[in-house]
């Protein structure tokens, strides 16, 4: 037995094999074993998913010895990756055949396989999540069979294998639809919640990236504003240093433990965290300005909402946590995604705004999650499938137009249920 946790140590288990494959056909072989041995499969990328999606008694698949690019096309902007490749690797390796991924979210240390899974995104409403990102899939499917889709072959099973949360098989390979290098100028500034509730619309038209975090129970925001820009990359300097490090991390690091220590005073340190906020200008390529070091360990919940909701529902929020929240101290994160046509995403046919909740990872967050999610749920929120929530089956099937189809395409890859745990038998089958 071998024990397990998930990245922020909220998840334990105890898989009875780990298996760590080396190529495709040793991944077929792990699959066909399990198979013959009528054990469950769960593939773990980098344990950054806060639902138990890699949760399994069986056998525990993971990727990190199959990583690396196979094949680039630079007259086709395109490049096939191994599924098990890390983002910051995969950026880098991207960047040296001067390719770069359109858009990202924020942390980069999630596998490229995990994080299409999982439809996680980044933020800019040019942009979908980073599974539109994609134009073909292969993955070894619960017969053991090696499955190749893309846009124009087999597009009614790649539309569910874009967002499949491993149920459809283990991914091996993705080919990626990239675009040149490029490079961004973010800013950081502080403004007044109020006036970017008000203007949220003409930000996101006048900047190609656009988010913001809200400090509960203050009246201010950190603004993130990203263009790009034909500037020269900064070169190291200690006010990046501070502003990545000192303050958004080893700073708040030490405030989260105050507030763990002494709850009463979390309202008051959220305040003299907003206060800190100063402006602070960088210039880098692509993959360098995306990325915010996160060193303070955390449990999130994130709710896909449609974006013409959003104000209401930032409302609901904003007046909920300033009347109730006494002891959480992480911002709340904003951000705006354009529409899909992905069976699972959680942006299916609607452009979407996405309001992200944390907990630092030694406090419990399911009273707070809960209540948030009761007003995500009002105005029609779709979880991210690799944050907390309480999705059932029945609420997966009324929230998701393509929900029965995803599952009639899922069952005719993995007819024994290899790859559904009691977890995502409860979201899958419903029971």
């Amino acid at each position: 037995m071998y024990s397990m946790k998930n990245w922020s140590g909220y998840l334990k288990w105890t898989p009875s094999d780990v298996y760590l494959p080396n190529t495709e056909n040793e991944i077929q072989e792990v699959v066909l074993k399990a198979l013959n041995a009528k054990k469950k499969v769960r593939i773990i990328g980098s344990g950054h998913s806060f639902t138990p999606l890699s949760l399994t008694d069986d056998f525990l698949v993971s990727l990190d010895n199959y990583q690396g690019i196979i094949d680039v096309d630079k007259e086709k902007l395109t490049a096939t990756v191994k599924a098990g490749t890390k983002l910051h690797l995969l950026n880098d390796l991207l960047f040296e055949h001067g390719l770069a991924m359109p858009n990202m979210g924020d942390i980069n240390q999630q596998s490229i396989a995990g994080a299409i899974s999982t439809g996680t995104h980044g933020t800019g409403t040019a942009f979908g999540n980073i599974s539109t990102q994609i134009s073909k899939i292969k993955f070894v499917n619960g017969k053991g069979e090696i499955v190749s889709c893309s846009e124009t072959d087999k597009p009614e099973l790649f539309k569910a294998a874009q967002v499949s949360l491993g149920t459809l098989g283990i991914i091996t390979e993705i080919t990626l639809k990239c675009v040149p290098t490029y490079k961004l100028e973010l800013i950081i500034d502080k403004e007044r919640l109020d006036t970017v509730l008000e203007n949220y619309q003409e930000l996101n038209k006048r900047y190609r990236n656009f988010e913001f975090y809200w400090f509960p129970n203050t009246p201010y925001v950190m603004l993130k504003l990203v263009n790009l820009t034909n500037d020269e990359p900064d070169k190291s300097s200690f006010s990046s240093y501070v502003q990545e490090m000192v303050l958004e991390n080893y700073t708040f690091k030490i405030a989260c433990e105050v507030s763990k220590v002494f709850p009463s005073l979390t309202r008051k340190i959220s305040g003299i965290a907003a206060d800190t906020i100063g402006k602070h200008r960088k210039v880098n390529h692509s993959h360098k300005v995306f990325i915010t070091p996160r060193l303070v360990r955390f449990n999130e919940m994130e709710y896909n909402i449609p974006v013409e909701a959003y104000r209401e529902v930032k409302k609901d929020i904003v007046n909920w946590i300033n009347k109730h929240n006494r002891t959480v101290l992480f911002p709340l994160e904003n951000r705006f995604v354009q529409g899909d046509d992905i069976y699972l995403s959680p942006a299916y046919q609607r452009d979407s705004a996405y309001i992200a909740a944390h907990v630092y990872n030694k406090k419990e967050p399911t009273k707070y999650f809960r209540a948030l999610e009761e007003i995500f749920l009002a105005y029609n929120g779709r979880p991210h499938w690799g944050k907390m929530n309480t999705l059932t089956y029945d609420l997966a099937q009324k929230k998701y137009p393509m929900f029965d189809a995803f599952t009639k395409l899922r069952a005719e890859q993995d007819p024994d249920q290899i790859f559904l745990s009691d977890y995502l038998k409860t979201l899958f089958i419903g029971y």
